[in-house]
């Protein structure tokens, strides 16, 4: 193969979690929070996602308090740990067949470590590594330190990692540990998140199938 270790984004990659989880926790926080404000729509939560980024949107755009972002991370976790969202059609089989090829499977996300583990258990599936949510913004994305301990833990070579991820954080990400990105496409069609992404990426992939046929080469 031409990778020996994906680096995977979880939520819009791995699971249809936006849309299902994500977003109705922060209406919901809007709805306690801010009563008298619209909540943005999912495309242009999707949006906020690529740029400037959730945290930064909560901080800059909504003005949320240490106190309110605290407010917003409980119920966040609310629904993350009572909702399991499902995985795309197809990707557990592409990357269980990665793996019968002796490639390597990391999770880089933003979601937290337990409850990705317990979405891949469901089904009967674990990565060798899990790098969650870290409240030391060095140690998560966009910054490389999750990816720079997976190369010292698997003995990995830079040149054979390929992160897949559907957002700039994972471009970003994969820049500054000097490593190979495509981007996941089927989660959503975003003009300026594909443009983006198709511009920055080694391969844009459409579709679940695409992508297996890329890592399986």
């Amino acid at each position: 193969m031409r990778y020996s270790c994906l680096v995977l984004d979880h939520d819009d990659t791995a699971v249809d979690s936006t849309a299902t989880v994500h977003y109705p926790a922060h209406v919901e926080v809007m709805r306690r929070m801010r009563p008298g404000e619209k909540p943005v729509s999912l495309e242009e939560w999707f949006c906020k996602n690529f740029d400037p980024g959730i945290l930064e949107f909560l901080v800059q755009e909504l003005h949320f308090t240490r106190q309110e972002l605290d407010e917003e991370y409980r119920i966040w976790k609310q629904y993350a740990e009572t909702r399991m969202p499902e995985f795309y059609p197809g990707f557990i089989d592409a990357i269980a067949a990665y793996r019968k090829k002796r490639g390597k499977i990391v999770v880089v996300s933003h979601s937290i470590e337990e409850i990705i583990s317990r979405d891949y258990r469901a089904v009967g599936f674990q990565p060798d590594l899990i790098y969650g949510w870290n409240f030391d913004e060095k140690k998560r994305k966009p910054h490389p330190w999750p990816i720079l301990d997976a190369m010292e833990k698997t003995g990995i070579s830079a040149e054979s990692f390929l992160v897949v991820d559907d957002l700039r954080p994972g471009v970003l990400m994969a820049r500054a540990a000097e490593v190979e990105i495509a981007a996941a496409g089927w989660a959503h069609s975003i003009p300026e998140v594909e443009n983006y992404m198709r511009s920055n990426c080694t391969a844009y992939f459409r579709t679940v199938e695409e992508f297996t046929r890329f890592i399986l080469a």
